[in-house]
Formats: structure tokens, C-alpha cells, sequence
């Protein structure tokens, strides 16, 4: 797949695949390479050989394997987000462990796919979560808002921090479900700037995703829902 503009004007979105089956690979890899919203940059069998050829390929999505042989997925996202905060992990696995799903989305992931799903529904989540959207599972996105209700609840008393007025409302809205996309059409800046923003909220509160961006943020009584 070439790096030239899509026809929506854009430029492709450039994916990583990790996964340790390789039929299920080659006709991953095979599919995404057709879809010209994406640029399919690389591809590794196990977690050491992708936490090795991730960085040069650079990548802005990358769709995971929990279960890989030697290390899992599980321990691949938490080496590979905090180094790069901007790449977007999605995880595709057969697992349908709530327990394992929700470890694997507070380490970073932008949501989990199951591996029965249509490779056309693969695509769309991949785009969603590079807009900062997140794709997750109905029967964990009902324990996300439990938990989110739960953290509405306490009584929260604000802790100091180093967050902007600008950073702050960008969490507010990502907390309301808005998508990077979204929230820059609503603040009047660039995706790219939202990114940007982004990244500077992760360092300052020590996270590597929106995710646990916004349940630290509540936690410290920073926003609400």
C-alpha cells in the first residue's frame, strides 16, 4: 500500500499488525492492504519481534494479539505505550475475558475487538480509535460506565496539578465521549493540535492513554461527569 492521499483527501493511516496465527495473518494483512484508508507498514508473529519492529515502521495504529507465544500482548502494550503515548493499540484477540479486556484497556488500549467480528468492522474500528474514538465491546462498556458512575460518585476533593484550562476542557469532553476529532471541531483546533494536547496531559499525569487520562482526571476531582 502507497503512503499518497486517499480519496477522501486524506492520508492513509498507517498500521502495524501483531498476531501469532499465520493464516489469520496473511489474510489480515492481505485484506488491509486493499482498503485505501490504510497503509499497512508492517507485521510481526510474537511480542519481541514487534516490540522490535514497531519503532522504525512507525505506525499509528497498531492492531494486537493478546495472545502471543513468549511475551503476551498484554505485556507488549505496556512496554510500547509508554515510550509512544500517540500510537493507538487495538486489540484483536479470541478472548472474552471482561477481566483481561478491561487490564488491557487501562494499560493503554483504545478498545478490543474479538476475532469473529467482519474484516469491513476491523477497518472501522481501526479509523475510530486514530479519530480518538474507542471501540469496545458492549458487555465491557456497560463495567466502563459503571466504573466511571462509581467514580461520579465519591466525594472528590480537588488535588494540584499542572494542567491547562485548555487541557482540562479537552478531558472533559473526551470523558463525555467525544473523539479527539469531535472534541477539536467543538474547542476550534486541529486534530493534530488536540494530539498535541494530548500528550502533554499524559506526561503531566503520568498516563498513556485518554482512558486512563480521564479516570486519573476524576479520581483527582480535576473533571466530572
Amino acid at each position: 500500500m502507497s503512503t499518497s492521499q486517499s480519496a477522501s483527501g486524506e492520508s492513509p493511516v498507517r498500521v502495524f499488525v501483531v498476531e501469532d496465527q499465520a493464516r489469520i495473518l496473511r489474510a489480515l494483512t492481505k485484506y488491509l492492504k486493499t482498503r485505501e484508508e490504510l497503509d499497512l507498514v508492517g507485521s510481526a508473529m510474537t511480542g519481541e519481534e514487534a516490540l522490535e519492529r514497531i519503532p522504525p515502521c512507525k505506525p499509528e495504529v497498531v492492531l494486537l494479539d493478546l495472545e502471543l507465544p513468549g511475551m503476551n500482548g498484554l505485556e507488549v502494550l505496556r512496554r510500547l505505550k509508554p515510550n509512544d503515548p500517540q500510537i493507538e493499540v487495538l486489540i484483536l484477540t479470541t478472548f472474552d475475558d471482561e477481566t483481561r479486556v478491561f487490564e488491557a484497556v487501562q494499560a493503554g488500549a483504545a478498545g478490543y475487538l474479538v476475532k469473529r467480528v467482519a474484516q469491513d468492522q476491523i477497518v472501522k474500528a481501526i479509523l475510530e480509535v486514530w479519530a480518538g474514538g474507542m471501540v469496545i465491546e458492549s458487555r465491557i462498556a456497560r463495567r466502563f460506565w459503571n466504573y466511571f458512575e462509581s467514580m461520579k460518585a465519591r466525594p472528590q476533593e480537588k488535588v494540584e496539578h499542572e494542567l491547562t484550562a485548555v487541557e482540562i476542557d479537552i478531558l472533559q469532553f473526551l470523558a463525555k465521549g467525544l473523539s479527539n476529532a469531535e472534541v477539536g471541531e467543538v474547542m476550534s483546533l486541529e486534530r493534530r493540535r488536540v494530539r498535541s494536547h494530548l500528550g502533554h496531559i499524559y506526561r503531566k499525569l503520568g498516563v498513556s492513554s485518554h482512558v486512563e487520562a480521564v479516570v486519573k482526571a476524576l479520581g483527582m476531582g480535576i473533571i466530572d461527569l
